[in-house]
């Protein structure tokens, strides 16, 4: 027993005590390496090293500084403590009642976690999602914890997820326990981190689909949270998928965006279907995503998303928060240096491919997600259920969860438009269950207002919102839909600040929110944008008023929708193409004289 250890049993136990904390956390107490003899473990450096995961953050926040740049306050908090490491500084919290202050309220966001005063002094808890695609078990769930710890509803957000509100101190880790035991795990929800991956909402049961993206999206959604790297970016993210399918995923907004095509016979890549990948969008900025000619099979798409992300951690800004998004490391570099940076962490090059050469992509429905749908399954159909700009109170959600489950497969879709599909539905049973939609509130057809009606959060739930844009949103509909008849879709949307969560730039008439000078006082109003569109459409918004008193915002849309009617070429005219048939100018006065009668 007094036999010395050997080399190879004291480099064992050398390194089992390098990973004990009992040094640490025993003060002077003699750790199990003392009683050996051997040398104890290091003490923690207040800039704790972070392992082996954090290190491609940590380096390319090193290069900064080695470049004497200061990091922003985010980035100096993450060296400190990673965000998914704050679990216990959130029950620390919840323990005493207390809300986040300072950087802690940045770090408390990579679960998910905002504290919204002094808009709500609260927390809004915003999921993890993936696609949108979600059982009627976990929207029953997620009804239950907004009843017990949150404010008695539930918000669809424009990526196709869900927001629970009102939650108080106390209850942070009750409601993470309890999503994470309906199978909704909230890692990287906010903050610098990959945002809930989005994907075509009739993905498998559209019948002009290419392909199914539901694979790509949960793929997508497990690498991410398997991989800890993938949370050390230095801005936020966001992917998405689409299909090809009669209901756009909106992909060209995405800092990535994967869209299906089909090769026909007689070119150089074999027939089939395949996905370009497109980089850069930032609507809120005015840039789409870029094509980069880069075509993918569909196997393929995570393994180049990952290897593009670790670019974007390696190269993005790390000081200036508003030119930290990956549109502003391809404005520096261009997409060619981009995409040889993103071939080092691949074992193969990229394959390029002339758009012109793959098959046109099948037309977009613009409402397509509102209302009684076909499925490419005989007999069944799909119902887009049409959500007061995306809130559902808890009864409204469990008894939808009950009719996906009684009529449907228990399976729901949520959209980027703020509205959910149930799908599966016998063609048979579909006059019942719009009946029973209607039974509590919610309905199944919806105007051309209302149909692609998009408002964020607003001042009633968002500190950085100018104006309560889901209350102004109502009004405009109530008010048009009386007033203005359409025989095209229209989208409106009403974004609450310059994030532009509503994407306010992409709509056929987009508003931003801004404070106006009302004699002495400030009262809300509006910035009114014109002539955007996505895909097929795409195109930024013009302004064509500014200062917009919200209380006369309806009789201004009024003002400019019968004004189109009456002076479009003809009734097959859009509202967009007739936009974009006049000068700003030319629009502008129409538009006033109507408004001096």
């Amino acid at each position: 027993m007094n036999q010395e250890f050997t080399v190879e049993q004291k480099n064992y136990l050398q390194g089992f005590a390098a990973g004990s904390s009992l040094s640490a956390s025993l003060g002077g107490m003699p750790t199990f390496a003392g009683t050996l003899g051997l040398a104890p473990a290091a003490k923690p450096k207040v800039e704790q090293e972070l392992s082996s995961p954090d290190s491609l953050q940590r380096a390319a926040q090193d290069r900064f500084l080695a470049d004497g740049k200061a990091l922003s306050a985010e980035e100096k908090a993450k060296r400190v403590l990673h965000g998914l490491d704050v679990w216990d500084k959130m029950l620390e919290h919840a323990q005493s009642a207390r809300f986040p202050k300072g950087t802690d309220v940045f770090l408390f966001k990579f679960l998910g976690m905002f504290f919204v005063a002094p808009a709500q002094n609260s927390f809004m808890c915003r999921l993890r999602i993936p696609g949108g695609f979600m059982s009627a078990h976990q929207l029953a769930g997620v009804a239950e914890l907004a009843e017990k710890f949150g404010g008695g509803y539930a918000d669809v957000t424009t990526r196709a997820n869900l927001q629970i509100r009102q939650i108080t101190a106390e209850h942070t880790a009750d409601v993470l326990m309890g999503l994470s035991e309906i199978g909704i795990v909230n890692k990287g929800a906010g903050a610098d981190n990959i945002r809930n991956i989005t994907a075509s909402p009739t993905a498998g049961i559209d019948p002009r689909e290419l392909i199914d993206t539901r694979p790509l999206a949960k793929q997508m959604h497990h690498y991410i949270l398997n991989h800890r790297e993938m949370y050390g970016l230095p801005r936020k993210f966001n992917i998405a998928f689409d299909g090809g399918g009669s209901v756009s995923a909106l992909e060209d907004t995405n800092d990535i965006g994967f869209f299906a095509v089909e090769v026909g016979t007689g070119q150089q890549m074999p027939a089939g279907v395949y996905f370009r990948m497109a980089l850069g969008g930032i609507t809120g900025h005015e840039d789409f995503a870029r094509d980069t000619g880069v075509l993918l099979k569909p196997e393929d798409c995570v393994a180049v998303a990952a290897a593009a992300v670790r670019v974007f951690i390696e190269h993005g800004d790390r000081t200036d928060r508003k030119k930290a998004r990956l549109k502003y490391l391809l404005d520096r570099w261009g997409l060619e240096k981009f995409l040889e940076e993103t071939v080092r962490h691949l074992p193969a090059k990229l394959t390029r491919f002339p758009i012109e050469n793959c098959l046109p992509r099948p037309l977009v429905e613009k409402h397509g997600h509102i209302g009684v749908h076909t499925q490419k399954q005989t007999g069944k159909s799909y119902i887009g259920v049409v959500l007061p700009v995306g809130r559902m109170n808890v009864a409204q959600m469990r008894r939808v969860a009950e009719l996906a489950t009684q009529f449907g497969s228990a399976a729901l879709r949520l959209t980027v438009w703020q509205n959910l599909l149930i799908s599966d539905i016998a063609d048979s049973d579909i006059p019942l269950v719009q009946a029973e939609l209607e039974k509590i509130g919610l309905h199944w057809s919806a105007s051309s207002v209302r149909g692609g009606l998009v408002a964020c959060t607003g001042s009633a739930g968002c500190k950085f919102a100018a104006a309560d844009t889901k209350r102004h949103a109502m009004q405009v509909a109530d008010y048009l839909d009386t007033r203005v008849k359409l025989n095209h879709p229209i989208n409106i949307h009403l974004t609450g600040c310059a994030h532009s969560c509503a994407q306010h730039y992409i709509g056929d008439i987009g508003m931003i929110a801004t404070k106006v000078a009302v004699g002495e006082e400030m009262v809300e109003g509006y910035h009114v944008y014109i002539g955007g569109g996505y895909g097929a459409e795409r195109g930024i918004g013009r302004c064509i008023w500014r200062d917009v008193i919200a209380s006369d915002l309806p009789v201004r849309l009024e003002l400019l929708l019968n004004g189109y009617v009456e002076n479009r070429n003809d009734e097959e005219e859009s509202f967009r193409d007739f936009v974009l048939r006049h000068p700003t100018d030319e629009l502008k006065k129409m538009f006033e004289e109507r408004l001096s009668k």
